[in-house]
């Protein structure tokens, strides 16, 4: 694939899209750290706040990755794609329901830290299968032919 169907001047626009949940949804957990130690209420507040942002960031990303998966030619990247997207989607519902749980108990309850464990967990899962696909299938890599790629140079390698 030489680059995506989803992109804008030959940048895919979910891999640009995805830095923001990432990075939300990580902090969110750090919030939930420091509530721990810390224990200040505005810990667990913006713990809220960073994982509703990061679902709606996350919907937003969703989009072109299933404009991207739907584009995939070869089945192995495939599988591996409907693996990515399984646990995205998993994700997108885990953090949403743990926003709602957020709204329901007090900020010491255990049941949103767990959730926002289990959620970055699965969340490294999700990106090392992102970056499988980019990076060893090279999937929305756009193929040059300049005399500097490494193409070109494996090419006269051969030669």
């Amino acid at each position: 694939m030489a680059t995506t169907p989803a992109s804008i001047d030959k940048h895919p626009l979910h891999s640009i899209l995805v830095a923001l949940p990432i990075g939300l949804w990580i902090f969110s957990l750090v919030c939930d750290l420091m509530y721990r130690f810390d224990g200040e209420a505005i810990w667990s507040t913006m713990a809220l706040y960073t994982i509703v942002a990061g679902v709606i960031g996350a919907v937003l990303a969703a989009v072109p990755g299933l404009i991207d998966l739907l584009s995939i030619k070869d089945p192995r990247v495939g599988r591996i794609g409907l693996i990515h997207l399984a646990i995205n989607a998993t994700l997108i519902c885990l953090f949403a329901v743990n926003a709602w749980i957020r709204t329901l108990v007090g900020p010491s309850s255990p049941i949103p830290f767990v959730l926002s464990i289990l959620g970055v967990s699965a969340l490294v899962v999700s990106g090392w299968l992102g970056g499988e696909m980019v990076y060893v299938h090279r999937v929305g890599v756009a193929q040059t032919t300049a005399g500097g790629s490494s193409e070109a140079k494996r090419d006269k390698r051969a030669a």
